[in-house]
């Protein structure tokens, strides 16, 4: 490679696929301020539901490309190339369900692994009209930012719901999973992007927090309340 970066028509599917799923991890691993970024391949492989030597091999070639950086004892995570074309790939992802849910009526926990699937091949052409046809949304039905078509993303100044302060208004911003089952559990309990809440109570040693929803309370457990991001109202 000489040293330079490869174009984009150059990544395969499954390397978009890889630095979307390390951008997760990364951006998740930020929550909760312990590695900068860094994420092991450990972590990466058990997401993937891959062998460590088909990650190894795979982290190996986008490094090579410039996507990765490597440090010892701490992991990999995205350089500013590699970030840029996990941005542009989520950006397809999050048109796609907002397409799903908006224009098709899909609910927000039926559609995680079609529009993982759908998103790979997508033509920017067809996903510049699904995003039209969903309304222009600037978030996706689980409140993450669209990254903009050139891979930059709006920051967010919001913080998990196991570090929001008590008794005041908040508002949910965003969902940190995509498991049907616990988006189908949250959406029973009224816990969409947008809605105000307000944390009565959280109990000592990761208990549950009791939160009031509206006119209603509703209990979460912590590590449940770890998937949700809000903001102060």
């Amino acid at each position: 490679m000489d040293g330079k970066i490869a174009e984009s028509a150059d990544i395969s599917a499954t390397m978009r696929d890889y630095l979307a799923e390390i951008y997760r991890l990364s951006d998740r691993a930020r929550d909760f301020n312990t590695t900068d970024g860094f994420i092991g391949t450990s972590a990466l492989a058990e997401l993937l539901d891959v062998s460590p030597p088909a990650v190894n091999r795979m982290v190996t070639r986008l490094r090579e490309l410039g996507y990765l950086q490597h440090e010892p004892y701490q992991g990999i995570r995205l350089t500013l190339d590699g970030e840029r074309e996990a941005l542009k790939h989520l950006r397809r992802q999050r048109i796609v369900e907002s397409f799903l849910v908006t224009a098709m009526g899909f609910h927000w926990h039926e559609i995680g692994e079609d529009a993982a699937r759908m998103a790979r091949e997508l033509p920017d052409m067809i996903a510049d009209r699904m995003v039209e046809m969903a309304g222009n949304p600037q978030f996706c039905p689980h409140g993450e930012p669209i990254p903009s078509a050139d891979g930059s993303i709006i920051p967010l100044n919001d913080m998990l719901m196991t570090e929001a302060p008590l008794a005041q208004p908040l508002i949910i911003t965003r969902m940190r999973t995509r498991e049907p089952d616990r988006l189908e559990y949250m959406s029973a309990l009224g816990l969409i992007p947008n809605t105000g809440i307000e944390i009565i109570h959280a109990a000592p040693f990761n208990g549950p927090l009791q939160l009031r929803v509206g006119k209603e309370y509703r209990i979460v457990g912590h590590n449940l309340a770890e998937m949700i991001k809000v903001r102060s109202a």
